[in-house]
């Protein structure tokens, strides 16, 4: 099983256009074979951030969903309004 964590800061201005893409991205994600959980979670403390935490079934699942052209597309819109960190983690 893989965990991704994606932590996203928004440039100023631009949160709710990201937050719209992560929102979208999240929707088809989720009805990716090997997806056991994909979901977006807001930071309580800070206004121009939020996370995207997935888990999958095991790499190909993960490399098949990032090939994907929802995936180019709203990704390249969270790149174009902020920075992404991610962190991997495998089980």
């Amino acid at each position: 099983m893989i965990r991704l964590n994606c932590f996203f800061q928004a440039k100023k201005g631009h949160y709710n256009e990201a937050l719209e893409a992560a929102m979208l991205l999240t929707a088809e994600s989720q009805k990716h074979k090997g997806c056991i959980a994909y979901d977006v979670f807001e930071s309580a403390t800070r206004k121009d951030v939020f996370m995207i935490c997935e888990t999958w079934a095991d790499e190909e699942s993960l490399d098949a969903h990032a090939k994907t052209e929802e995936f180019a597309l709203y990704v390249g819109r969270m790149e174009a309004c902020g920075a992404l960190k991610l962190e991997k983690f495998l089980f």
